[in-house]
């Protein structure tokens, strides 16, 4: 899914690479269903493994899409921050591609962050040092995260959507969505607003002074890898 640029114009493409599945029958799985149940049953780096391993593979099979690249977003579950064996993977995928790690975003949610934050840490520190960048999803949600936000080595905040999709007609949200920004740009990160779902939405997040916006109303998501199997 793309990532739109508010403040400043960027040369590259900017997007995430979102995962979804399909059933026996050819169906899609909803990602909440099929993200519980991987959860549920300890599978998720090993789905995370794979995410990792085909979008670099594909980064570097593809070269007209690698040379307009200018950064690509991967989410990573909680529990591959708790697998002793993934950072080395991910650090050995990056090796053996030979990909420009600083045309990769690795997402990490802010209740999983908050949950093992020294594993975390650790995690984004050793693959910053590879030239990796980092943003911290669905920001807001867990407002314990405001307390050590200064020493999280992040480069972008997402802002939660369900602060930002009614922001045109609830104060609250409006609010909520202006301290979140003003409080990442006071740490030294950028911000990246979630379901912006159209022109009017967008326009106000951009009058707030968020960097990013994402969302249906800056483009639907294109597939790009071949979808899992269940």
């Amino acid at each position: 899914m793309t990532i739109q640029p508010l403040q400043r114009h960027d040369a590259g493409a900017h997007y995430e690479l979102l995962l979804r599945m399909r059933d026996e029958n050819g169906r899609i799985v909803s990602p909440d269903n099929f993200i519980a149940a991987a959860e549920r049953y300890g599978i998720t780096p090993n789905i995370d493994r794979w995410v990792v391993e085909n979008a670099l593979r594909w980064l570097v099979s593809e070269a007209d899409e690698r040379e307009k690249l200018q950064l690509c977003s991967i989410n990573l579950s909680g529990q591959s921050l708790g697998d002793d064996k993934f950072l080395p993977f991910v650090i050995d995928q990056f090796h053996r591609s030979g990909l420009d790690a600083s045309k990769i975003c690795f997402e990490i949610t802010e209740t999983a962050a908050v949950a093992s934050f020294s594993q975390a840490n650790r995690f984004i520190q050793a693959l910053k040092e590879l030239g990796c960048r980092f943003a911290l999803d669905d920001f807001g949600t867990g407002l314990s995260s405001f307390g050590y936000l200064k020493h999280f080595p992040v480069d972008f905040l997402k802002i939660d959507g369900s602060f930002v999709r009614e922001i045109l007609h609830d104060p609250i949200d409006r609010e909520m969505v202006r301290s979140i920004n003003e409080i990442g740009h006071l740490t030294g990160k950028q911000t990246i607003a979630e379901f912006a779902e159209n022109a009017e939405i967008i326009q106000m997040l951009r009058n707030l002074g968020v960097d990013y916006a994402q969302g249906y109303g800056v483009a639907q998501p294109q597939r790009v890898l071949k979808a899992v199997n269940a």
